[in-house]
């Protein structure tokens, strides 16, 4: 496979399976050096030790925890990345749960799905600024949902805890993703930031579904394709199969998104 990649930098997060893996793997096989985050040094050494056997080299990776329900964990890797890598090519916010049963708070007060989901991708987008703009020409690639298009924010109780469902929940939290997305590459940054759903995946989010998914690499060719420099990329926009494609009318509403931001920016500095 051509090392187009071979000198970019890529942080994945949620690299320990699923989408994230397979991502990591792809970029690793077109020469990126990778940073594998995981939640867990256990799950991290073990999707390291998988991408070796699948032929990755050992040093084109280098592992990153943090365990995203806890905001301060989110600072603490991008002062890790940051400090290892002054110049960060690529940031691909993978990482993702599934909205539980029952409304579920973390410790810094977030409804687990959005703080996961969108509220640490935001954080650690604006963490990593500095490197990402050091790198010219660096992208964000946010893995979202076509399930944000059936989404509304609740900005009275974003927590939902007045009325939770967790599909709601989980919708909630990809429509924030990719709202956040030109909020993550400001003007004059040179970087370029867009959401994509990478399609209906056989991971653990499926059951949300309720579908039969298809094989991880293939979500995960969708989100490598926009990693890629000869592809052209339109800054905010939210991509279907390497094309812009239909989103919710919220995802381009600059009020909306500047409620977004403030939003986020609260829940970051009350936690």
């Amino acid at each position: 496979m051509s090392a187009v990649l071979s000198t970019r930098v890529a942080l994945v997060t949620g690299a320990s399976s699923g989408i994230g893996w397979e991502t990591a793997r792809l970029l690793a096989e077109l020469g990126a050096t990778v940073l594998v985050h995981a939640r867990t040094a256990q799950e991290g050494g073990s999707a390291v030790e998988r991408l070796v056997e699948h032929g990755v080299r050992r040093d084109q990776l280098q592992m990153f925890t943090a365990d995203f329900t806890r905001l301060a964990e989110v600072v603490e890797l991008a002062d890790a990345v940051a400090r290892a890598f002054p110049a960060l090519d690529l940031l691909v916010n993978n990482a993702a749960v599934m909205a539980p049963e029952r409304c579920t708070l973390t410790e810094d007060g977030v409804e687990i799905s959005f703080q996961v989901n969108f509220l640490a991708a935001h954080r650690l987008a604006k963490l990593l600024r500095a490197p990402l703009t050091a790198a010219g020409g660096a992208r964000i690639v946010n893995v979202s949902s076509s399930l944000h298009r059936t989404a509304s924010m609740n900005w009275a109780d974003p927590n939902r805890a007045k009325r939770y469902s967790r599909v709601a929940a989980y919708a909630q939290s990809q429509l924030a993703l990719s709202m956040a997305a030109g909020d993550m590459a400001p003007e004059g940054s040179g970087i370029t930031s867009v959401s994509v759903n990478p399609g209906l995946c056989d991971t653990a989010l499926l059951p949300l579904y309720g579908r039969v998914g298809a094989p991880p690499a293939e979500g995960a060719a969708a989100v490598v394709r926009l990693c890629l420099p000869e592809i052209r990329l339109i800054n905010g926009e939210y991509y279907e199969g390497g094309d812009i494609a239909p989103s919710a009318v919220t995802v381009h509403e600059e009020r909306s998104q500047r409620r977004l931001g403030r939003l986020a920016d609260l829940l970051a500095t009350t936690a």
